[in-house]
């Protein structure tokens, strides 16, 4: 069993060295990768400082352009599960375990960590709360089953769904249409608690205004995934 930890990053200097260091807390003998996507500031820096490879991508690509980085990279590599969290420190990596351990234990191809599945989802703006709920009503029929937190980040995956990202992956705002490509592929996802903390530094590039195109571009996204959809379940 070889397991990647892998954090997308843009200009999380203040936070991203303290998320390595949990981790490597957590799971001590696990490489983590950071994939720095042309920061400003140190953050490239601050995480080799931490411990953690580093891959910098050439250009700005986004959060889906990184995770996919990430990715193709650990599915080169051979690496069998990645579990990915953000650089800004609100993923508790002390869940880590529990989502590869489900991961191996349901046989699903991903785990998404839930603040809503036993928890009130703490430390969730107005605006993401109103977006959870609307991709909630809207992937329900398309799912096929509930998902308590479309937009969630902390995120794990097998080797078999690390194959499909690594040649094809959403660019931005990546969580909800991948759950559509699963779908599409046949694949199976479940949800485990977690915490979910308040950043630890800089704050979130989504303002209301951004909300709104966020609904939109996905609900695109989204659309054109069902139109991809492939033949029956085997």
């Amino acid at each position: 069993m070889k397991l990647l930890v892998l954090i997308p990053a843009y200009n999380e200097a203040g936070a991203v060295g303290g998320v390595v260091e949990e981790v490597h807390a957590v799971l001590p003998n696990v490489p983590v990768l950071v994939v720095d996507d042309c920061s400003n500031d140190a953050t490239v820096v601050v995480a080799r400082k931490a411990g953690a490879l580093v891959l910098s991508v050439p250009y700005h690509l986004g959060l889906g352009g990184c995770v996919q980085a990430g990715y193709r990279l650990a599915y080169e590599l051979g690496y069998d599960y990645v579990i990915r969290v953000d650089g800004d420190g609100q993923h508790d990596p002390r869940f880590i375990p529990l989502v590869l351990e489900t991961l191996q234990r349901e046989g699903c191809e991903m785990v998404i960590g839930s603040r809503f599945v036993g928890g009130g989802g703490e430390h969730t703006s107005h605006a993401r709360g109103l977006a959870i709920l609307f991709f909630r009503a809207i992937l329900r029929p398309i799912l096929g089953k509930p998902v308590h937190d479309p937009t969630s980040g902390f995120v794990g995956v097998n080797r078999t769904a690390l194959e499909v990202f690594s040649h094809t992956f959403p660019l931005e705002y990546p969580e909800i249409e991948a759950l559509v490509v699963l779908q599409r592929k046949r694949f199976r996802f479940v949800e485990v608690p977690v915490e979910m903390r308040k950043r630890k530094a800089g704050r979130s590039t989504i303002t209301p205004l951004k909300s709104i195109y966020y609904m939109l571009h996905v609900l695109l996204g989204v659309f054109v995934n069902i139109l991809k959809f492939e033949g029956k379940r085997k």
